[in-house]
């Protein structure tokens, strides 16, 4: 490949929960890569192309250092990894902590607390954006349920999309679980947030944590799972969206590719994801995952990522990425089966359906982690009309907040009008109602 066709990719995460996830996801492109954590190639290592760099920028002094900006209102988080295992690999100017917190309130993200750190934070993008020959776009990683990841997320999205209008944004959030809460507030900062982004964002991979609690405790045998083992699955999961990105396989596909085949309408933007297989090392060995075996899995409603039921809605289009040893011709024996399946129904006015992406390079495991090391992946990326439960499950809990306007003086009192709860609850219905009528078959 030569040094110019390297389209690089920008990772922003926000909050304490897209820096974890972040944490995950630099732990495994350095396996994946052979990038040691202070930034130099393992010994012996040589990679087989330069493609990698769409994700590291690599010094003069032979050294790689992560497209990444890693922002939280407060320091907690971030001084973990200014003093941690990865301390030698990101670049001191691309950790961005304040001193007040967020405090899982969205007002205080977006004006008061986040107003404070926006111009360092659009500053030190624009630094990074600098070192780009060809930069595709943003990859946002944050939490909707926090006031960081809720708040400061939307005000730098919606900064994002003034200065670098052209570039792709894709999101991959946190959902609220509908068991699990980390706090009172959730419903109304994901209302919020949705608002302020279906508009300025292109996709947005929802993922919640109790849906892959579940998926640890049943695949991988982990009897209380922590945070630190849903990161390393959803690392996984975002490996694979950017693989074809980094290696060169016999289908690559790029960021806007997702965009053009998931898309059908500008605000369905909410694909459900899904991975497999998760297992566990001990179980690999006596498994044969073929394609067909995988792709089924993908469409288990078990293994999605979001707890929504994918057999209540309809599939418009599913892409699926595939990794390691695969060929073209098992892949559509597989989603033929698929498409004679009576239990998965497509919508009746996408005739095809399916877009696939093979990548010859087979995923990493990272030494001590939970997951194996198989030979070949597939991650699901789907658009379904289910994914409107998980809307309708957090504006229910909303309403019932906002009839006592429970709460309500604390976004106040931080500088968000009332009527902003009330425009963004009709933006959600009307969001509601727009999955609805995607769903409706077409009249002959």
């Amino acid at each position: 490949m030569s040094k110019s066709a390297v389209r690089e990719v920008v990772c922003i995460h926000i909050g304490q929960a897209g820096v974890q996830i972040g944490n995950a996801c630099w732990e495994l492109f350095g396996l994946e890569h052979g990038i040691r954590p202070d930034g130099l190639y393992y010994d012996g290592y040589q990679p087989d192309d330069n493609s990698f760099l769409t994700f590291y920028n690599e010094t003069g002094h032979g050294k790689f250092v992560p497209r990444s900006i890693i922002v939280d209102l407060e320091p907690t988080v971030v001084d973990e990894i200014r003093t941690g295992y990865y301390r030698q690999l990101f670049h001191p100017e691309q950790l961005i902590s304040g001193k007040e917190d967020a405090a899982n309130n969205y007002a205080r993200g977006f004006y008061t607390v986040g107003e404070q750190m926006i111009e360092l934070t659009m500053d030190r993008i624009r630094k990074v954006m600098d070192t780009c020959s060809m930069p595709q776009g943003f990859l946002i990683f944050h939490s909707l349920g926090g006031g960081t990841g809720s708040g400061f997320a939307s005000l730098l999205i919606s900064r994002l999309s003034e200065d670098y209008r052209k570039r792709t944004k894709i999101e991959l959030v946190v959902y609220p679980a509908p068991r699990l809460a980390s706090a009172v507030v959730e419903p109304y900062n994901s209302v919020l947030t949705t608002h302020t982004c279906i508009e300025l964002s292109e996709v947005v991979f929802l993922m919640d944590n109790e849906a892959v609690w579940e998926i640890c405790r049943r695949n991988l045998d982990i009897r209380r799972p922590s945070f630190t083992n849903i990161n390393r699955i959803l690392a996984q999961v975002i490996s694979s969206l950017t693989a074809a990105l980094r290696f060169d396989g016999q289908l690559n596909g790029d960021l806007t590719e997702f965009q053009t085949n998931l898309v059908p309408y500008p605000r369905i933007h909410f694909p459900l994801v899904t991975f497999a297989p998760i297992v566990a090392a001990e179980k690999a060995y006596h498994e044969q995952n073929s394609v067909d075996q995988i792709t089924k899995a993908c469409f288990e409603p078990a293994n999605s990522f979001v707890k929504v039921d994918p057999r209540n809605g309809k599939y418009m289009s599913v892409c699926l990425l595939y990794r390691g040893d695969v060929d073209p011709s098992s892949v559509n024996n597989a989603t033929s089966a698929i498409k004679s399946s009576r239990s998965i129904q497509f919508v009746d006015w996408c005739p095809t359906g399916f877009k696939v992406d093979i990548n010859s390079q087979p995923t990493a495991a990272v030494p001590g982690g939970d997951l194996a090391r198989v030979m070949r992946t597939c991650c699901m990326l789907a658009n379904s009309t289910a994914i409107v439960e998980a809307f309708i499950r957090i504006d229910h809990k909303f309403d019932l907040m906002f009839k006592k306007h429970a709460f309500v003086h604390w976004y106040v009192g931080e500088g968000l009008e009332e009527e902003t709860f009330v425009t963004a609850r009709q933006d959600l219905s009307a969001l509601e109602q727009d999955y609805e009528e995607v769903g409706y078959d077409t009249k002959g």
